[in-house]
């Protein structure tokens, strides 16, 4: 038999019975003080039953315990997500004091905005070129029902998909680009954050959390290559430089020969204008200050 699976064999990757579908949705709660008036009542009646010795002292001691351990505090920024006998049965999200199912298990979810930095990555960018790279997450849970039971830590999930998605966005694109006319780590921080933002989002809408920003906090080369592309980068710029003072130059002798013909201040032959041109691009161009020589002859001695 050969290994290939049918095809009526679902695959791993993206089995639908993998994952946990649910949708966060409001939980049943009455306000807290109604569950305090319960509790008095019933302090009330445990007074009453022992004065008198009546019997079922048991009954308000147990109405008592099941409301007291139904009362939560619910802060700002924080919610409960509320399970009853393994069934989710809803979020607590408005804060205040609350009284909700007795006998449920609740779990407290922070949905404030968090932020955290990924740790320095080494990875090979599109040229092939070994890179040190980092960035800035600022996430929050959008679904509380889904950060809890759809993976089994969302805080670790967001930490490692982001990572993953940074390594992925990093091979695709070049560290510099020294034409300036393609998409690179160094020169396009805006375009490569929104698609780094957006690939993390859609790793981890699975957990219920959106992303809020995605920034690159670290860029460089790798410390191997690090020397070795600075004295590339150098050389790029003195190159560049060279391009634009030799261009700069070459417009000044052409002005200056238009303004001598235009206003007859010399007449100069092929030979001289091509001396003249020579002089000036050695004084434009040169890197030292020229020294100036006076000629005390004629124009052809």
């Amino acid at each position: 038999m050969s290994g290939v699976p049918s095809e009526s064999t679902p695959g791993p990757v993206g089995h639908q019975g993998a994952r946990v579908e649910i949708t966060q949705r409001p939980a049943l709660a009455l306000n807290g003080w109604f569950g305090v008036i319960v509790v008095a009542l019933c302090a009330f009646a445990i007074w009453y039953l022992l004065t008198n010795a009546a019997g079922w002292l048991w009954l308000p001691i147990l109405v008592a315990a099941l409301v007291l351990s139904a009362l939560v505090v619910v802060p700002p920024g924080q919610t409960q997500v509320v399970q009853f006998f393994g069934r989710y049965v809803g979020t607590v999200s408005s804060p205040g004091f609350w009284w909700v199912l007795p006998l449920t298990i609740r779990r407290q979810v922070s949905v404030r905005v968090r932020n955290f930095e990924t740790g320095r990555l080494k990875v090979n960018d599109a040229d092939g070129n070994p890179v040190e790279i980092a960035a800035i997450v600022v996430w929050q849970v959008a679904d509380t029902s889904r950060a809890t039971y759809a993976v089994d830590d969302y805080r670790d999930f967001v930490t490692v998909q982001a990572e993953s998605a940074l390594r992925h966005v990093a091979t695709t694109h070049p560290y510099d680009d020294p034409d300036g006319t393609g998409t690179s780590l160094r020169g396009s921080t805006d375009v490569v954050a929104g698609q780094l933002a957006t690939e993390v989002a859609e790793r981890v809408s699975v957990a219920g959390v959106e992303i809020v920003e995605v920034r690159i906090s670290h860029l460089a080369y790798a410390p191997e290559i690090a020397q070795a592309m600075l004295r590339r980068q150098q050389a790029n710029a003195v190159v560049a430089a060279r391009s634009r003072i030799v261009e700069g130059a070459v417009g000044m002798v052409e002005m200056a020969l238009d303004r001598l013909a235009e206003h007859d201040v010399v007449e100069l032959d092929e030979e001289r204008k091509a001396s003249m041109v020579s002089n000036l691009l050695v004084v434009l161009c040169g890197d030292q200050p020229p020294s100036p020589v006076v000629n005390a002859g004629s124009l052809y001695t």
